[in-house]
């Protein structure tokens, strides 16, 4: 995949999540300050009814105690005629007379203003009565109206009553006159107000631990629930018991500390089947960008592999080429030990590409789990002597020298004398063509508990902590400026490591930059 061609695809595709994520946050938030409003303008109904309740319960508790007291006085009131007013109706074909009379009567009582509340001067009560009266007359008893006063109605109809309006306005003014002037605890009590609220708000379906609290003048009062705390941003308040104006020094506080968690909770299925999706979509978008870097570490792999490869076969060509045209010239042809010499080149070199191939079967084989690796008790420092000498013609020509330190003092273990040959003269192989100046190279063996343990150190380039977690992988190889300067196409320590662990052993690697690499490999012993 073409580089530019894979950013642009990972831009469009972390935009595209980026932007749903985005547009599903600013859905909880709505919904979620939605929510919060509502709870706010029910928690508000909440107090206005609270407040009225407050106000008529302490209305009905006065006026008891004013009517109870008014009709224990036993005093007739001082009776004025305030208002009269009369209705005259005839009937032209009967002669009957239709006369209605309605009467409005203030009645004065004086009351000490002690018996409502000590603070309270004397005050004067006034109530008010209607006296409706209704008179027919028939036979034309009313003609005259100077000589037939004294007539008696043939219909006489009478009605007391309160003036209901106006009553109630001036019991109103009274009462409100006259609280206003207690304190706060002799008006209302803790558990009153606790009660109207638990009321209200379960009738409101609010149910949500609160608390509350009676400000006067922004100052706390004794009416409050026990763990009340002053937080503006959960609480709402509501002026309550007013005065004859509608005003009123007191304020009801309620605070709901759980506020957010009870607005959350209504939108908790939503909420959990959006932050669901959206974790799906992430891994979802995870797993195609990690299968998308994935292919392009394949298709970089498979050319940095092919181009390898085809170093690998270019050199053994070349020279089996050159060794072919050389057995052809007619000087060489004749000299058989010239011919023996190139015909022996020829099949190194072919042996040599036939095993980078087996090298490459063998890794796909050991993947398919269908590489046979028969196993048999054998002494592991026999084996560390077989792949010396595999490599000490290279070492010789390279000037360099292995030294043994065998420390073990057991070292028997299962082993497969064909592969586990392969993985030492391997890591020994990598130690001579990764030094710089002359290979210098420490074989170690030791014991630790029921395992051998074998350390290869090398004086070669090293490896970063980078390089040191991809070493064992497929096709890994570290450039070192010159893709091709030290050949190998990535597969050795690959099947190194398949092998190692095949043999139920571990296989670490200890290197810094510029300082050498110490392979450890750890075999489990047979007791």
């Amino acid at each position: 995949m073409n580089k530019t061609r894979f950013i642009i695809l990972v831009f469009l595709m972390s935009i595209s999540l980026i932007g749903i994520i985005l547009v599903q946050l600013y859905w909880i938030n709505s919904s979620f300050q939605k929510n919060d409003d509502q709870f706010k303008h029910h928690a508000l109904v909440v107090l206005s009814n609270v407040s009225e309740k407050l106000n008529n319960k302490e209305m009905v508790d006065f006026y008891t105690s004013y009517k109870k007291f008014k009709d224990s006085t036993g005093k007739e009131p001082m009776q004025d005629q305030l208002k009269q007013l009369f209705y005259y109706e005839k009937d032209s074909n009967t002669k009957e007379v239709l006369i209605y009379s309605n009467t409005i009567i203030p009645e004065d009582f004086g009351i000490d203003g002690s018996f409502f509340d000590k603070n309270a001067s004397a005050i004067k009560v006034r109530d008010f009565q209607a006296k409706r009266k209704t008179q027919i007359y028939k036979d034309n008893s009313l003609e005259g109206s100077e000589t037939n006063m004294g007539v008696k109605p043939n219909v006489t109809i009478q009605k007391n009553g309160r003036l209901g309006v106006l009553d109630r306005v001036q019991f109103e003014l009274l009462f409100r006159d006259i609280v206003s002037q207690r304190q706060i605890h002799k008006r209302i009590s803790s558990k009153l107000v606790n009660d109207v609220l638990n009321f209200e708000l379960y009738k409101s379906e609010l149910k949500t631990p609160y608390e509350f609290a009676v400000y006067k003048n922004g100052l706390a009062t004794k009416i409050k629930s026990e763990e009340f705390r002053y937080d503006k941003c959960t609480m709402c308040s509501v002026p309550i018991l007013l005065d004859a104006e509608g005003k009123s020094d007191y304020k009801l506080l309620l605070r709901f500390p759980n506020k957010t968690n009870f607005v959350f909770s209504s939108m908790l299925p939503m909420t959990i089947l959006t932050l669901l999706f959206v974790v799906i979509i992430l891994v979802t978008y995870t797993s195609a960008l990690k299968q998308l870097i994935m292919q392009k570490q394949i298709s970089e792999i498979k050319t940095d592999f092919i181009n390898n490869m085809t170093h690998e076969f270019k050199t053994p060509i070349a020279t089996i080429n050159l060794a072919l045209d050389a057995i052809k010239n007619p000087k060489i042809i004749d000299d058989k030990e010239k011919v023996q010499k190139y015909l022996q080149m020829i099949k190194d070199e072919n042996k040599r590409m036939h095993a980078q191939v087996e090298n490459v079967l063998r890794i796909s084989k050991l993947e398919r789990n269908e590489l046979n690796i028969d196993k048999e008790p054998q002494e592991i420092t026999d084996f560390i002597e077989d792949a010396i000498d595999h490599v000490s013609l290279i070492l010789e020509d390279r000037e360099g020298e292995i030294h043994t330190h065998f420390n073990a003092n057991r070292t028997t273990v299962l082993l497969n004398d064909v592969h586990f040959t392969n993985v030492l003269v391997n890591i020994l192989d990598n130690a001579m063509k990764y030094s710089v100046e002359k290979p210098i190279i420490n074989v170690f063996t030791d014991n630790i508990k029921d395992y051998v343990v074998i350390k290869i150190e090398d004086n070669g380039i090293g490896m970063t902590k980078a390089v040191q977690k991809k070493v064992f992988e497929k096709f890994f190889r570290e450039h070192t400026g010159d893709l091709h300067n030290v050949k190998g196409h990535g597969l050795g320590l690959a099947y190194v490591k398949q092998i190692i662990e095949d043999h139920n052993g571990e296989i670490f690697v200890e290197s810094e930059k510029g300082k050498g690499s110490t392979f450890i490999i750890k075999l489990p012993l047979i007791n």
